[in-house]
């Protein structure tokens, strides 16, 4: 083929071009592998339909994503992209800028867009690309996708944005609800490691090897030169930039982090979004969903599996199991190879296939097992797929459930002279973090499902096994046993009438379904499904921090990631309310001090009004009356009719 080095010959049908560096706009190149179909071992030749993928994890490497159903190890780059090749595709991977192979200096997402919009540009001009460009990628591979789609590269004809794609990353990814989320620092250590050693710097990698992180997280705010990411300063310098860019201003609507102000410049073509309910990229994706949707000319698909970041082929997340039906490969596609490869074949070469075209939505409603415990020591929680055409869901119903003195959680509103509820958050002590929808935390924290109670499994616990809401800074809000099924199905929310003797603090809010007392599990089951934080500062405006007048009460809304789930009759609604989420968020210091930069802590008298005129309340879309929720194996019902 023209314009590229030798190749080598991977099969007799494939060969490929290894690290063809990419020119940029700078100067900087970007090292490119270009798996394409072959005959005998010899380039075949006209020009074919490319898939692009742009990633900062070794385009060389396997991703740990790609695993197939009953797969134990994830497949190899090569073999993904012969999958592809096969059916008459040229696949190309690429390192992000300063990784890997690539040349220049890493800043964490701020490159993607120029970057890729010029990698499109490139292959778009080979003779051997016919002019059309499908993108895939997980995680910051989706990213990379979205940040070149807001400035409309040439060729970009197809995307399939899998679990990321930054709808506005101050609000979901790097900050949410004006806390900074620690994965941020995690993946900074990690990545920073794993450089050093693809880069060969032996004493770097030594060194970052040598720190302590779970001591480190003990130890936070960072600041530069006292942090485990001292050894990668331009690692430490992009985190505590984000860490400490608190009020929404230019920062977050640069391109890579902020689709939500380029909708209408990302081209019409058709895209996919994959998450799932316990992905830290919920809001990202039905955010994106919605934005996309706003022309009505762009044809979308949108599925939501039950499990972790891209674990979208396993039955579970942490200590919970959903069943066989939980994979998208054998229920919603035949694998998720055959999904993607449909996907392109229909974009990229105009063949038929009517799958997502009369219902684009795929929701996997949790719940509904046993809940017994299986064979792998795990909640059987169960759960089944639904097709829908619209999101939010046109039958689902907005229901309150007010917060009442002594625990209870009630659609009765409160009475008039209900007694408010005080805790004392003491930042030195916070609630550990169990679960929930999390990634890139290790080797620190975990995410998934759990029973809420403290383990040694988990960062930050004093108390192996007392449930969280013996402590004194959780209050607990449980509706009494169900009378009948209830399921939850769209958006989650929390307003909180409050109030804190604090400059400054945070209110956290968590959905639990609780389980009741089985010979399993004989005090119950208590199992997180949502949550969200509220940093105070910010009850006005995120574009402007104010502390809190002394007696002010507030009135504040936390958002939760949406969810999809059937309570079982029997079971409880429970809210758990608190002033912390550690490690998944960073610490509020209560004094007030800029996010990154307070070393002074003080504990804060906060208290939660319950009464009439200050109604606290959990705010859930529920399924409504007219809404059917099936399935029968892989054939998938209609959620409403509507």
């Amino acid at each position: 083929m023209a314009d590229l080095p030798a190749f080598e010959v991977v099969t007799d049908d494939m060969i490929l071009y290894r690290d063809v560096m990419v020119p940029m706009r700078d100067g900087v190149r970007l090292a490119t592998d270009i798996y394409t179909p072959a005959s005998h071992g010899r380039p075949l030749g006209g020009p074919m339909p490319v898939i692009l993928e742009r990633t900062p994890y070794g385009k060389a490497m396997a991703s740990r994503a790609e695993l197939e159903v009953g797969m134990t190890e994830p497949m190899q780059r090569a073999t993904v992209a012969e999958h592809f090749v096969r059916h008459g595709y040229i696949v190309a991977y690429q390192d992000c800028r300063g990784r890997h192979g690539s040349e220049g200096k890493f800043v964490k997402y701020l490159s993607e867009g120029p970057d890729g919009y010029d990698t499109f540009s490139w292959i778009a001009a080979q003779p051997w690309c016919d002019g059309k460009i499908g993108t895939m990628g997980l995680s910051y591979a989706a990213h990379t996708q979205m940040a070149a789609a807001c400035l409309a590269p040439p060729g970009l004809a197809t995307m399939i944005l899998d679990s990321g794609g930054f709808s506005n990353a101050f609000t979901c990814g790097i900050r949410q609800g004006g806390a900074f989320e620690l994965k941020q620092a995690t993946w900074a250590y990690r990545e920073a490691r794993e450089n050093a050693l693809a880069s060969g710097d032996e004493l770097g990698r030594r060194a970052l090897e040598a720190e302590n992180l779970h001591r480190w997280f003990g130890k936070m705010p960072w600041t530069e030169g006292r942090s485990p990411l001292r050894w990668a300063r331009e690692y430490e310098t992009y985190l505590l930039e984000q860490w400490r860019h608190e009020t929404f201003d230019d920062f977050w609507k640069q391109v890579g982090i902020h689709a939500a102000g380029y909708y209408d410049a990302i081209p019409e073509i058709p895209i996919a979004l994959i998450s799932s309910w316990f992905d830290a990229y919920v809001p990202t994706t039905f955010e994106n969903f919605a934005g996309l949707s706003r022309s009505g000319r762009r044809p979308l698909a949108l599925i939501m599996g039950p499990c972790l970041h891209g674990d979208r082929n396993l039955t579970f997340a942490g200590d919970v199991d959903f069943g066989l039906q939980a994979p998208i490969g054998g229920n919603v596609a035949a694998s998720w190879l055959e999904f993607r490869r449909c996907w392109f074949d229909r974009w990229l070469k105009g063949e038929p296939d009517h799958a997502f075209e009369d219902a684009p939505i795929r929701l996997f409603v949790m719940g509904g097992g046993s809940g017994s415990r299986n064979d792998e020591g795990r909640l059987d929680h169960g759960g089944h797929w639904i097709a829908e055409k619209r999101w939010p869901l046109p039958g689902a119903i907005e229901r309150s459930f007010y917060l009442h003195p002594k625990g209870r959680l009630s659609e009765s509103p409160p009475v008039s002279d209900a007694a408010p509820l005080s805790y004392d958050f003491d930042p030195d002590d916070p609630v550990p973090t169990i679960g929930g929808a999390l990634t890139s935390g290790q080797p620190v924290f975990v995410g998934g499902g759990f029973d809420q109670r403290e383990d040694e499994r988990f960062f930050g616990c004093r108390n192996p096994g007392l449930p969280l809401s013996a402590r004194l800074d959780v209050l607990s809000f449980e509706t009494e046993p169900l009378a009948e099924d209830l399921t939850i199905l769209g958006r989650v929310a929390v307003e909180l009438w409050a109030m804190t003797e604090a400059p400054d603090t945070d209110f956290t809010a968590k959905l639990i379904d609780v389980y009741p007392p089985s010979p399993d599990y004989p005090t119950g089951y208590a199992l997180n499904l949502s949550d969200g934080i509220f940093r105070c500062r910010f009850r006005r405006s995120f574009e402007k921090a104010e502390h809190v007048e002394p007696g002010e009460i507030m009135r504040l809304r936390i958002e939760l990631f949406a969810t999809a789930n059937l309570f079982r009759a029997g079971h409880r609604l429970r809210l758990d309310i608190s002033s912390s989420n550690f490690p998944k968020f960073d610490v509020n210091p209560n004094t007030g001090a800029p996010a990154g930069l307070g070393r002074n802590r003080q504990v804060a008298r906060n208290t939660i009004f319950l009464d009439r005129p200050r109604p606290s309340r959990l705010i859930a879309e529920v399924a409504g009356e007219g809404v059917q929720l099936f399935s029968h194996g892989t054939d998938l019902a209609y959620v409403s009719r509507s």
